[in-house]
């Protein structure tokens, strides 16, 4: 990855002193680079360009340079800044004006080793995540009526991520469920007991995958709920086994949460749990999430259950190694997301919530205020492992400006 440094500098300062100071800097973090200095006319063609804010009083020169340099590149604009000669604070005002217009960025500054990182760490997302765009996700019904703050914005959904949002009819799924025969069993998949409701969960299995195949989707979220009534089964486990076998699969047709569980999956490669915060602990940070499903590969193992709320067809009981664990949500406007890590400290069985159960630990305990002063929605997603800094990465790429 080819790296360019432009550089803003003040008149004010000594010409010789600052290409001293800029060349110890520079030569501190350690990356291959190529000093571009005021000279802009190829900003944007590189890898990764990065503004070196050598002094203080150069906010102006930023302004007026700003209309070319939005011309030149779409991407978030990276700000160097040392601890000599107001760097910082220059950077800071200029980052503010940048949020003002509507346009990313960040500044790069602590340690020359932290800088040195917090570079590579953002070309290795830029090198290995590839991005959405060309992604089919399917709505298998509409999105349940309880979910009334959880629209999506299919025009920001396309421009943004380049998701095509594929609308699938309730009855689609009822005509090719009928079109399938009993089944005695899943045959292709070792279950831990016999489970009544089993065999008809598999064919809701087997009429999902039919529509993936037949709409070419690389996910889906499903209006779970109306198949109570209609084939007196549930979902979940269905969604598991999907998740499992790499295709994105989400419940209650909650397409912000499945464009979030999209997300993870492109970052990190593996699958997440949608569920819902049953109980928030503000002083220490902790949250239960709970639902009746979650990806087989999540777990190191789980039992059969009823659905919680209906108590019939099969829930999933999952037992999910402790650890660290990320926490997200995105808008359905994508105009602002959640970001948080934590530690998953217990797995829990209480009768009276849906049936797999996670106590989660955030590391910041204050980070609890987003979900009970400025939630997005109920449903958030669990990625196992710490992955907040490539996440936030990820997200900006997407051009979600905020994240809390």
């Amino acid at each position: 990855m080819n790296i360019a440094v432009y550089t803003l500098t003040s008149t004010l300062h000594d010409p010789q002193a600052v290409a001293s100071l800029t060349q110890e800097f520079l030569s501190s973090l350690n990356i291959p680079y190529v000093l571009k200095g005021d000279d802009y006319s190829d900003y944007g063609t590189h890898d990764r360009d990065l503004i070196y804010v050598r002094t203080g009083g150069t906010e102006g020169l930023f302004k007026q340079l700003l209309p070319q340099l939005v011309a030149c590149s779409k991407k978030p604009f990276y700000l160097l800044a040392s601890t000599k000669s107001n760097s910082l604070p220059a950077a800071m005002e200029i980052l503010s004006f940048l949020r003002q217009q509507g346009l990313q960025g960040e500044i790069l500054h602590g340690s020359s080793e932290y800088i040195a990182a917090r570079i590579q760490q953002l070309n290795r997302v830029e090198e290995e995540v590839p991005v959405l765009n060309g992604c089919r996700l399917g709505i298998v019904g509409e999105p349940s009526d309880w979910l009334i703050s959880s629209e999506v914005d299919r025009d920001a959904v396309k421009s943004k991520l380049g998701v095509d949002l594929i609308d699938i009819p309730m009855r689609a799924l009822l005509d090719t469920l009928a079109s399938i025969p009993e089944q005695s069993a899943p045959e292709d998949s070792e279950v831990p007991q016999i489970h009544a409701a089993l065999p008809g969960a598999y064919r809701i299995y087997l009429a999902l995958k039919s529509l993936v195949v037949k709409h070419n989707l690389n996910g889906l979220t499903l209006r779970c709920f109306d198949l109570l009534d209609a084939v007196h089964n549930t979902g979940c486990w269905a969604l598991a086994k999907l998740n499992a076998e790499g295709l994105v699969a989400g419940c209650e047709g909650d397409v912000p949460t499945m464009l979030t569980m999209m997300q993870l999956r492109t970052l990190t490669g593996n699958s997440s749990f949608q569920a819902n915060p049953a109980s928030i602990n503000p002083e220490t940070g902790e949250i239960l999430f709970a639902h009746c499903t979650i990806p087989f590969d999540m777990v190191h193992h789980y039992e059969l259950d009823t659905h919680y709320e209906s108590g019939i067809g099969v829930g999933i009981r999952g037992h999910v190694p402790e650890g660290p664990v990320t926490i997200c949500k995105v808008a359905g406007d994508l105009s602002r997301a959640f970001v948080a890590e934590g530690e998953l400290i217990r797995n829990q069985a209480k009768p009276d919530l849906c049936r797999t159960q996670l106590l989660v630990r955030l590391a910041h305990p204050s980070d609890t205020g987003y979900l009970l002063t400025k939630p997005i929605g109920n449903h958030h997603v669990i990625a196992i492992g710490h992955h907040a800094a490539a996440l936030r990465v990820l997200l900006q790429r997407c051009s979600i400006n905020s994240v809390l």
